[in-house]
């Protein structure tokens, strides 16, 4: 950058949040990460805004900081989980970003109309695949319908569990026929959590026949269950007689 072409663009006093990106020549989400990483000082001058000396000194460095923020913006998770199965050419099923930012591999940086948003840089430099493939297994996504089919339950059964805290969505979607209507969404690793519980006889509840009473309605609500003395059963819940496997 020659003094000529810095002199030309100081030729403001003070730059908004708008007219310093691009005086710099940045996209807006590449100021923004320059700026919450650091290489670029918050606003120095009144009003929320930088002083011509500031942008002088970011222009002698411009090189630099475009290498250091990257060139993945921050995006949302279907975004995300497209670049991670494109990267390392695998399956990654629908929540495997918020469960890699579950398990601390992924920071999540904001949010865009009420959705998440992850740092594209820390997904542009990811490297480990195997981290990728378990967040994917349990952090997959399953309707309902599709997770009382995985625990081999009858819809009512799963109701049960989700009414008695067992089970709580992971998130939610817009249904595909009405988008008024919400879907609650269940995550795998709960599921699996559920399923090796060895406080319930799931043999008796699988074998409840269609149109009878499931053996899970004995359980209490969440509120009631919370009420109760540590290792007691409800009454009525179906209980592993000890030492069973």
């Amino acid at each position: 950058m020659t003094a000529t072409t810095s002199t030309a663009a100081s030729k403001l006093k003070t730059y908004g949040p708008l007219q310093f990106p691009s005086r710099a020549d940045l996209t807006l989400w590449q100021f923004d990460r320059a700026l919450r990483l650091g290489l670029i000082p918050g606003p120095d001058a009144a009003g929320g805004r930088w002083s011509a000396d500031v942008l002088d000194d970011t222009l002698t460095r411009i090189d630099t900081i475009r290498q250091a923020v990257g060139t993945m913006p921050d995006v949302g998770a279907v975004r995300a989980e497209e670049h991670l199965a494109e990267r390392f050419h695998m399956t990654v099923y629908s929540g495997t970003a918020a469960e890699l930012a579950r398990r601390g591999y992924l920071p999540v940086v904001g949010d865009h109309k009420g959705h998440t948003l992850y740092c594209g840089l820390t997904l542009e430099r990811f490297t480990d695949r195997r981290k990728v493939a378990r967040a994917s297994t349990a952090g997959q996504l399953h309707t309902r319908d599709a997770a009382a089919r995985i625990l081999e339950l009858r819809a009512s059964d799963f109701d049960h569990l989700v009414r008695a805290g067992l089970l709580i969505h992971a998130a939610t979607a817009r249904s595909g026929w009405n988008r008024r209507d919400v879907v609650l969404l269940y995550r795998q690793a709960d599921l699996n959590r559920v399923a090796r519980s060895r406080r319930v006889d799931w043999d008796a509840v699988r074998a409840a026949p269609k149109g009878h009473r499931s053996p899970l309605a004995a359980l209490p609500t969440r509120r009631a269950a919370a009420r109760r003395q540590p290792g007691r059963a409800p009454a009525g819940m179906p209980v592993r007689p000890a030492g069973e496997a």
